[in-house]
């Protein structure tokens, strides 16, 4: 019954789903986020009357069938922020699951079900999606590992989109060689030179933090520098978060509304008062301020190109842990939109990113992610079980 506590899954009668009997992942269980097709089930997105327009799916999405063939046996369809157009975790019309690690605290969207079922250990591993950081933060936030891959690395299809351009599919685990196990699956070989990784850190970016984030996370960055040769810093003055922000929001606000506005149009669909906003801004986004974030987009990727080369960035996923329940709307509207200054960098330069639960802050966890070049997915992945073997046993 713990399935039905936590509010992780979706409700739908169960209907089996076959998967191979013997394989690389065969003995896990898994969890599927309620945007990719799975035979025998609808796609909710989120929203009851998507829902109700669904129908069964009669196929697997790729990511699903990928899993399924090497053994993985699916256990259930998972909440997601209505649209996948959240952070909070909280859907208007299903309630908040419980985060795992933190259950007085929000689990993260807008794959809040998916972490919550890993988190809450009813299954091995979850996949999910991050446009803007919807892995990334709920895996901070419930003390997982999560991946947002190289964009265009992973299969979407027969998955709802949200914004084409920044949609990735990702996946949480609990444990390091479980993560690896289904990277290893999900991933085609590194396009990039997997030698022994050079490091870097931008100052500026911890120093955003609180200072209690900061004082959390910094001793695991000394502890990484003097196992690997020290870690290069870069001293040149970070892009203007304003605009990139605003280049991030004004893209995905296009896409989105590209994506979904037709449908809610036509049907009526009944949203979320912030959900409904953020379509409804995506409405009056017009073409010049499409052009103008584009090109801030490619000033900030080549920034970063230019700085960091195929060096793997250290940094914060998120700046604090998971506010709690009890905080107000326009706080958590506050803390996303702070947020996007650091989960923003690699949604506009496309690079991989991974997210490692080190740390524990106020009880709860805080995870250290790292972001390398383009096509380094597997090295990453690699990097932070090390990293984690590391901080848990000094050696």
């Amino acid at each position: 019954m713990l399935e039905k506590s936590i509010r992780a899954f979706m409700p739908y009668p169960f209907a089996p789903v076959k998967s191979a009997p013997v394989g690389t992942l065969a003995g896990l269980t898994f969890a599927v986020k309620d945007l990719f097709d799975v035979a025998g089930y609808p796609t909710g997105g989120g929203n009851p009357h998507i829902l109700a327009m669904s129908g069964i799916r009669r196929n697997n999405s790729p990511v699903v069938q990928q899993l399924l063939d090497n053994g993985a046996q699916f256990i259930g369809k998972t909440h997601t922020n209505e649209m996948a157009f959240s952070m909070s975790g909280h859907n208007y019309h299903y309630g908040t699951p419980v985060n795992g690690a933190a259950p007085e605290r929000i689990p993260g969207g807008s794959s809040s079900g998916s972490a919550s079922a890993v988190s809450n250990q009813c299954c091995d591993f979850a996949l999910g999606t991050d446009t803007g950081g919807s892995v990334r933060t709920p895996a901070s936030y419930c003390g997982l590992f999560g991946i947002r891959p190289t964009h265009g690395r992973i299969s979407l299809d027969g998955c709802q989109p949200l914004a084409e351009s920044m949609d990735t599919c990702g996946w949480f685990a609990r444990d390091a060689t479980v993560f690896a196990a289904v990277g290893d699956v999900l991933l085609p070989e590194d396009t990039v030179d997997s030698a022994s990784p050079s490091l870097a850190i931008h100052p500026a970016l911890f120093s955003r933090l609180p200072a209690s984030s900061q004082q959390c996370l910094l001793p695991f960055i000394d502890a990484i520098s003097s196992t690997w040769g020290g870690v290069h810093q870069i001293s040149a003055e970070l892009p203007d978060v304003d605009s990139a922000y605003l280049a991030f929001r004004v893209i995905q606000g296009r896409e989105s509304w590209q994506a979904q506005g037709e449908t809610i149009e036509r049907e009526g669909l009944v949203l979320g008062p912030d959900v409904a906003a953020r379509f409804a801004w995506g409405k009056q986004v017009t073409d010049s301020q499409v052009s103008e974030a584009i090109t801030v987009r490619e000033q900030v990727t080549q920034w970063w190109n230019e700085q960091l080369g195929n060096r793997i960035l250290i940094m914060p996923t998120v700046p604090d842990v998971a506010p709690l329940l009890t905080t107000s709307d326009s706080e958590i509207e506050h803390i996303r939109r702070i947020s996007h200054d650091l989960l923003s960098i690699a949604v506009l330069t496309r690079r991989p990113q991974v997210t490692i639960p080190l740390a524990t802050l106020q009880g709860a966890p805080l995870g250290l992610s790292l972001m390398g070049p383009c096509g380094s997915d597997r090295q990453l992945i690699r990097l932070a079980g090390e990293i984690y073997s590391l901080a848990r046993t000094g050696r």
